[in-house]
């Protein structure tokens, strides 16, 4: 027992020297977490299908969840590692002081903010889930305030991943999000059946304390003693407040777009926010496995060709990043769309997750697919702006775009209340004569577009900071990859109809799915082949 823990102790202390290696294992365990939260999406689905238990449980996971995006994520990605760097490189003692001190700090700050929203639980509900009233607004009170536990522990542990990170120990901190994930799975498996849909939180913060335990070994092993110092006004925590301003507006800015898009779901029929939050689930998923490290790669290039005033190199990694998510994610945007029944059916449809539901969920998922490339793009523009430290525009465009959103959402679902030549069109693109709450699609459509806009605008405002880039390079890139995509697609769609397949049961329609998704990415790749898109050598390379 003894030599096996010696074993793991010194396993998850392994330095990771090596930048490419760094990225492959955080890379790896982004894909294992994806994975288990979209198996987390399965089992709730599975479990209570698209109604009121569902929706009270994403509901109530808002607040929490925005508490711990804004006031730490931001925090971290903007200030901590730069400023413990910048001590650690003078004295290690110097820099465990002042992680003490933002420690105790961050985690006062953390349990009073969380305990007055617990306390205002009632006014937050009424104010991000409106049409909830009776028991089920009770119950999202109840799991809200059992999930404001959930920051408090994260924000703790997502400080110290960063330190580690400073320390190279990126194969603990990338398991740390992996076990948040199995947390709250043990919680749909084990704590449901105890106490009833109250479990879902506390499978939340059960997570979230896996997610701090497994880190604290390696954490104190690398040196870190704890000190009760609370200088609120220690040069290094003021530092790091100044500089994750900027950041945390910006990414509240975006929570904020979910938040409204929530409420506007809970006046909708039962069942409304567990649809489009499974469908935009499935998004994030494709977002956070090929555009986030992406831009995530590129960023330090840019970073470091700005510093240099090198223009020319900062224009062409730039344009490399920006035609690699195209060739990526507008082929696989046009799978998702072609396939999205498929899917759906495939990953959540049972007893209790029906085929009207289903319908509802593709019709979001296919919706949502005609703007991920403007998602995943818009974090590449993102970062270039931070990489000219320019983190006031795309928090200001940010504001602008969740007003647009708003109003778009709030005209989408008007006009799809009732019948008109709209809503027709709509129901016939996407079999939804016979579905009822049809209005949910306008989330998604409204997001798609909100999501374009933001895009043109932080490129034009981009073209003002550093001039033209090679737009030329990125046009003929977009309009290949649009044309081999559109070919594929119509491939996909003729092999659907092979009959070799059994529709009926999971496992003929898996295999239908299977078959028809190799097709795609073979035609894609031949397609591209024969146009010499340098995009697919340099990827294969």
């Amino acid at each position: 027992m003894i030599v096996r823990y010696q074993m793991i102790h010194k396993i998850l202390n392994t330095e990771t020297k090596s930048v490419n290696f760094a990225a492959f294992i955080l890379g790896v365990a982004s894909l294992i977490s994806a994975l288990l939260g979209l198996a987390r999406d399965l089992l709730l689905a599975r479990q209570f299908g698209a109604g009121d238990e569902l929706d009270v449980y994403y509901a109530a996971f808002k607040i929490p969840d925005f508490i711990a995006l804004v006031l730490i994520m931001g925090a971290i990605s903007a200030a901590i590692i730069p400023v413990f760097t910048q001590y650690l490189s003078r004295s290690k003692e110097e820099a465990w002081d002042f992680l003490s001190a933002f420690l105790n700090i961050c985690l006062v700050v953390l349990i009073i903010v969380a305990a007055s929203l617990a306390i205002i639980a009632p006014l937050l509900i009424s104010l991000i889930a409106p049409g909830f009233d009776g028991e089920k607004r009770e119950v999202a009170i109840l799991l809200t305030r059992i999930m404001f536990l959930s920051p408090i522990i994260l924000g703790v542990s997502n400080v110290i991943s960063g330190v580690l990170q400073v320390f190279q120990r990126f194969l603990v901190t990338s398991l740390a999000p992996i076990f948040y994930n199995i947390g709250i799975i043990l919680g749909i498996l084990f704590l449901v059946p105890l106490m009833g849909v109250s479990g879902l939180a506390w499978g939340v913060v059960l997570g979230a304390a896996i997610h701090l335990i497994i880190q604290l070994p390696v954490f104190f092993h690398a040196g870190f003693k704890y000190k009760p110092v609370f200088n609120f006004f220690h040069q290094g925590v003021v530092k790091v407040i100044k500089l994750m301003l900027p950041r945390s507006l910006g990414l509240a800015a975006s929570q904020i777009n979910l938040i409204v898009i929530t409420a506007i779901a809970s006046t909708l029929a039962a069942g409304s926010i567990a649809i489009f939050t499974l469908a935009n689930n499935i998004i994030a998923i494709l977002i956070g496995i090929v555009a986030i490290p992406l831009t995530s790669a590129v960023f330090p290039a840019l970073s470091l060709s700005f510093f240099d005033e090198d223009k020319t190199v900062f224009l062409k990694q730039f344009s490399l990043a920006f035609r690699h998510i195209v060739f990526l994610v507008i082929p696989l945007s046009f799978l998702f769309f072609t396939l999205k029944t498929q899917i759906i059916s495939l990953l959540f449809e049972s007893a209790k997750f029906g085929t009207a539901d289903v319908q509802l969920t593709a019709a979001c998922l296919g919706l949502f697919s005609f703007g991920i490339f403007a998602q995943g793009l818009v974090l590449l523009a993102s970062k270039t702006f931070f990489a000219t430290h320019n983190t006031k525009t795309p928090a200001i465009i940010s504001a602008v775009v969740v007003c647009l959103n708003i109003a778009l959402s709030l005209f989408f679902v008007s006009i799809l209340r009732s019948p008109n030549f709209f809503q027709e069109n709509i129901s016939s693109l996407f079999n939804l004569e016979n579905s009822k709450g049809l209005e949910i699609v306008g989330l998604p459509m409204a997001l798609s577009i909100s999501a374009i806009f933001q895009l043109f605008l932080l490129l034009l405002f981009l073209k003002k900071i550093i001039g033209s880039f090679e737009t030329k390079e990125i046009f003929n890139s977009f309009v290949k990859t649009v044309f081999a995509s559109i070919v594929m697609a119509l491939f996909v769609r003729l092999s659907m109809v092979y009959p070799g397949f059994n529709h009926s049961n999971f496992y003929g329609l898996f295999w239908q799915t299977f078959f028809s998704v190799i097709v795609g990415l073979l035609v894609f790749v031949g397609i591209t082949y024969f146009m010499k898109m340098t995009e697919l050598k340099t990827l294969i390379k």
